[in-house]
């Protein structure tokens, strides 16, 4: 895994982008978009995250598999700003809704080091239709592109509901064994909403020595509950001004939070 601390939970705060152009509630306003990037980060670096995660949160409705090179552009540029806020921890993209190649040229050109990829193998019905894992084409492009790359892969995404019958375990074991995802993220059913314990249970008794992350709902209130089985949180939503998905981030959110998270040493 990246250079995260072990004997506590790593806490990753999202950067969630203001709609880039060409997106239909773009502003207009590029540096806007890139100001804003610039004070989540600041934020959250100085709260204690351990990590950023850069999203095109606010280019819906998104793509369900390539972006055009617009959004990409923007991407980049984001990406140079907030590593340069980020000092030393690393910083993440997660190119929606399942772009994993676009992030994986995102990370070779700009230095970022993990991927988030919603749905790395198998497949899920969602607002953007079928999405399809591409385990096989991203693994090959990571070897030619980034290698150092790691890939976060969600297991039973949020906001889809997955195809088949297999078992949130099953998917978990397929995404590490024939996926060979690096880390797993487990998630409720919406952004903001958080998995049951027993999800995150589930998909650690599957991932054996591998890494578990919770990837949505957590907040100062459930941390310790959700991270019983958990190595760390990708944590967005509860660290904004009021909680409200659309505000900047509270840097005061945040430190309260890393204390939470310092408190449960392993």
């Amino acid at each position: 895994m990246l250079r995260l601390a072990r004997s506590r939970p790593f806490l990753i705060g999202v950067v969630h982008l203001l709609a880039t152009p060409g997106a239909p509630r773009f502003a207009g306003d590029r540096e806007a978009v890139l100001r804003r990037a610039v004070q989540d980060a600041r934020a959250l670096v100085s709260g204690g995250c351990d990590g950023l995660l850069v999203e095109n949160h606010g280019d819906v409705p998104f793509f369900a598999r390539r972006v055009p090179p617009e959004t990409v552009a923007a991407l980049a540029l984001a990406l140079a700003e907030v590593r340069a806020e980020a000092r030393s921890i690393p910083v993440g993209v997660n190119v929606l809704r399942n772009d994993a190649r676009s992030a994986l040229g995102l990370c070779a050109s700009t230095g970022a080091e993990f991927v988030r990829i919603n749905v790395h193998s198998g497949a899920a019905a969602s607002d953007q239709g079928l999405l399809e894992g591409e385990a096989a084409e991203t693994l090959r492009e990571r070897a030619r592109l980034a290698p150092g790359v790691e890939l976060w892969c969600d297991v039973h995404v949020k906001h889809a509901t997955p195809l088949g019958a297999e078992s949130l375990a099953e998917a978990a074991a397929d995404a590490l064994g024939r996926g060979l995802a690096d880390a797993l993220i487990v998630t409720g059913r919406a952004t903001g909403s958080a998995p049951r314990p027993g999800e995150i249970a589930e998909v650690r008794s599957a991932a054996g020595q591998a890494t578990v992350i919770v990837g949505s709902g957590l907040d100062e209130h459930n941390a310790a509950q959700l991270l019983e089985r958990a190595e760390g949180a990708i944590v967005g939503t509860s660290l904004k001004h009021g909680g409200r998905l659309g505000e900047p981030v509270d840097e005061e959110r945040v430190a309260r939070l890393r204390e939470r998270f310092d408190a449960l040493r392993r």
